[in-house]
């Protein structure tokens, strides 16, 4: 016999909805919903790595998922003066800009790769710059989100897309992460799956 359908949400359900969050615009809601679901299966990807492991580039492949993480911070942070402020850091003297110019370029201008940090400190750059981020997408509101951006030479794309490529962006790194964690955390890996 199965149990009736019912109308109360599990606490884990509420990530298998992209629908508005009943506290901003139609767009900018779903928007969020999806960059949270992205940011927490990436959470979930590299849970309980060391730094070893994060630090670890398996043959075949040009980056750790240290290098990764702190790839997708920079690619927030970079959009922050890209859409928000309409700056560009490439152009632009951004002091700012520095220290995430490796992570933006994954150590191929500007610095070395990033290594040898606890998984801790990744996560506390991933949720600085996501905080950020959704902080300022609650006080815009979808006519915003649908204009372009103002940034000279590259006021082609809308703001929409500027943040949906975020968020590909992660998720396309993520896949990453996970391919590198099976070969340095087998173990791991699978306990995480499961």
């Amino acid at each position: 016999m199965s149990a009736e359908p019912t109308n109360e949400v599990q606490e884990w359900q509420h990530w298998y909805r992209i629908e508005p969050d009943g506290h901003s615009n139609p767009h900018i809601g779903a928007l969020t919903a999806m960059l949270n679901y992205a940011r927490m299966t990436t959470l979930d990807a590299v849970r309980g790595l060391s730094v070893e492991q994060l630090d670890a580039t398996p043959p075949g492949f040009r980056n750790s998922i240290g290098m990764l993480l702190a790839h997708i911070a920079a690619v927030d942070r970079v959009y922050h003066w890209l859409s928000f402020e309409g700056r560009d850091p490439f152009s632009e003297s951004i002091p700012e800009f520095g220290p995430y110019r490796s992570g933006l370029t994954m150590g191929a201008e500007g610095g070395e790769a990033v290594r040898g940090r606890p998984l801790e400190w990744y996560l506390a750059e991933l949720e600085a710059s996501r905080g950020h981020t959704l902080a300022t997408l609650a006080q815009k509101d979808d006519a915003w989100l649908a204009s372009r951006l103002t940034v000279p030479g590259f006021d082609f794309p809308n703001h929409h897309w500027a943040w949906f490529h975020v968020m590909e962006d992660e998720v396309s790194h993520r896949g990453q992460m996970r391919l590198i964690r099976n070969i340095v955390a087998p173990r791991q890996a699978a306990e995480t799956t499961e």
